[in-house]
């Protein structure tokens, strides 16, 4: 299970520098991704996630913190397809208007984020 955190913490990463140094980029990729099949393999990439980290937590450096996260998630992941399609096509037109220094932020948060999961489980 490590490996597959360390692999999504790898590819949070990777779309954290490419919302850092492109974020009209990043913004048309997650349009691209506004479809039903996006919605439900959103949701089965969060639940994925979320098992990942609370299987993975007993072997890494933060273990009450991925447990805590991989719940959290998981519940993210069991919940988005409640969210449904036009509410989400909502908050990503809300945030793709914001300024490119505060879609950076998220990306750079984003980044953050990646190389935290790559950090706890790496040994």
């Amino acid at each position: 299970m490590t490996l597959l955190v360390a692999l999504f913490g790898l590819l949070m990463g990777i779309l954290g520098v490419l919302g850092i140094v492109w974020p009209d980029r990043l913004t048309r990729f997650a349009r691209a991704w506004h479809t039903p099949a996006g919605l439900l393999l959103a949701a089965a990439l969060r639940i994925v996630l979320g098992l990942a980290l609370f299987l993975a937590a007993p072997d890494s450096r933060a273990p009450l913190m991925l447990r805590i996260l991989g719940v959290v998630i998981f519940a993210a992941g069991l919940a988005t397809p409640f969210f449904g399609l036009e509410r989400s096509r909502r908050v990503l037109e809300w945030w793709a208007a914001r300024s490119p220094a505060f879609r950076r932020a998220w990306a750079a948060c984003a980044l953050a984020f990646g190389l935290f999961l790559v950090s706890v489980v790496a040994r």
